[in-house]
């Protein structure tokens, strides 16, 4: 059943957590609508930032919105103006006070969601379905991605009778539950009706115990590798050894013949 399910839903509680973390009593459902209408808003209100995913969580009095974008700088704005407008904005829809926090995708390339809106727009563009699908699968697999599988459906090319195509790279092991699979379903509107793209990144396995938040292996700020030194750490700004290299200078044997002529 792994070919059939939602890897995403699938792997809930396992290796993946919820977007939604908030206890729901008799107003559950006005809670789950109210959260639809806030992730429609913002996809449609920050259509040009990049915006996968939308996570809520929700306290008596407050609600706490995080976005994870490829493109941070449209979000916030000059001097925090559009988050603070987007915040003002977010208070009307909830009645409730918002907290915003903004964390940046490192590798756009191994999110699924933005991976499938990049190839939508793309096709939107009237660019070959096939050489924007094989674009993202090269940029996937160049950023390190075990597998990448993609399938659209439609009528590629303007054919009559709508098909589904698939291309895949790599391995995708859909019943393997500690496989780290990101899934995305992304649309592309053309003049011939509406195509679908799912796609489908493998980006490793989990072993052992896994923090379920939704953000778990995003990173606020790189850090440098180990052992790696600045520049500025060294003796002096250069090289180790106050600047130079231990023994001879290279062609001093000629400078001694010189002075001997």
């Amino acid at each position: 059943m792994g070919q059939k399910t939602n890897p995403i839903g699938n792997r809930l509680g396992i290796i993946r957590g919820w977007d939604s973390n908030w206890y729901g009593g008799n107003d559950y459902g006005d809670k789950l609508a109210e959260d639809h209408k806030i992730r429609k808003y913002i996809h449609a209100r920050l259509s040009k930032a990049s915006v996968s995913k939308v996570i809520i969580e929700r306290t008596l009095k407050l609600v706490t919105v995080t976005i994870t974008t490829a493109r941070p700088g449209i979000i916030i704005g000059k001097g925090g103006q559009e988050v603070d407008k987007l915040k003002e904005e977010l208070k009307k829809v909830t009645d409730k006070e918002v907290q915003i926090n903004i964390f940046e995708i490192k590798r756009p390339e191994l999110d699924a969601y933005l991976v499938g809106t990049s190839i939508a727009r793309q096709i939107e563009s009237r660019i070959s379905y096939r050489r924007a699908i094989k674009m993202a699968i090269a940029a996937a697999i160049r950023m390190n991605a075990e597998g990448i599988k993609v399938m659209i459906s439609g009528r590629l090319n303007g054919a009559e009778m709508a098909r589904s195509e698939m291309f895949k790279e790599g391995r995708i092991p859909l019943s393997t539950f500690r496989a780290d699979i990101d899934y995305a379903l992304a649309e592309a509107h053309t003049t011939y009706g509406r195509m679908g793209i799912k796609v489908w990144i493998m980006k490793g396995e989990v072993y052992g115990k896994r923090d379920l938040s939704p953000l778990v292996g995003m990173d606020k700020k790189q850090s440098k590798p180990s052992g790696s030194q600045d520049r500025n750490d060294r003796p002096q700004g250069g090289r180790p050894g106050n600047g130079r290299p231990n023994g001879d200078r290279p062609g001093g044997d000629r400078a001694n013949q010189r002075k001997r002529k």
